[in-house]
Parts: C-alpha cells; sequence; structure tokens
C-alpha cells in the first residue's frame, strides 16, 4: 500500500494481494505499520487501518524518518497519532517513532517484534 511508481492497476493489484493476505492468516499476530513521522497519517494509511482493524489483525504503527521531525515537535505528533489510533479496535497502542539514518527507535522495535514472538512460544 502507499506510494507506488506503478500502473493504477498493478498497484490495485498489490493492495487486494496485501488484503487477502492479511485476512488469510491466522498465524499472523501482529503487523507493524510504517508510515511517514513527517505528515499526519495519509488516507493510504488510513485505508490500511481500516482494512487490519475490519479483519480483526493487530497491528503497531511506526513512524519512519523520525529525524526529520524536530525534537520539540515529536510529542505533540505522537499524542496526536496515538489519539487516532486509540479509536481503533485492532490498534496495538504505542506508537515507535525511528529514523534509519540515526538509528534511533529500532532498539525500541526490535524489542517489540521480540516481545510478540516470545508470547507466542
Amino acid at each position: 500500500y502507499g506510494y507506488a511508481a506503478a500502473p493504477v492497476e498493478t498497484v490495485k493489484t498489490w493492495s487486494e494481494f496485501a488484503r487477502d493476505y492479511v485476512r488469510g492468516r491466522r498465524n499472523l499476530h501482529r503487523v507493524y505499520v510504517l508510515a511517514d513521522a513527517r505528515h499526519a497519517l495519509k488516507p493510504a494509511d488510513l485505508s490500511m487501518l481500516d482494512m487490519l482493524d475490519k479483519s480483526a489483525v493487530s497491528y503497531q504503527l511506526v513512524l519512519t524518518k523520525g529525524d526529520e521531525v524536530k525534537i520539540k515537535d515529536q510529542p505533540a505528533r505522537l499524542a496526536e497519532i496515538d489519539a487516532a489510533l486509540a479509536r481503533r479496535p485492532a490498534a496495538y497502542p504505542g506508537v515507535i517513532l525511528t529514523s534509519s539514518r540515526t538509528g534511533a527507535g529500532l532498539p525500541e522495535l526490535r524489542a517489540a517484534i521480540a516481545t510478540v514472538l516470545a508470547e507466542r512460544r
């Protein structure tokens, strides 16, 4: 889902494949949805979250490019997104802010994934 430099029909096919994949996986314990921290959630992000909610698939939001959001603006951005996610039935609480450039948030993301794996053993 999201941005793709591909024909509309190809993107539609990918989206349908993703939807069918998620709906058909009973052993899928959590999906990590990546969204750009520089912006509010976009329509494509919200569409993905809607699909996961309707499919009753647990998900956690991971914000990328966190280093491009001013430090003073980060708490407000996280609070805004946390509030939006609080109303969603399949959302796992706690947004993870990451940066591939600085490595910020990556230990938290790895720990979140490890926790899910440990709970399922």
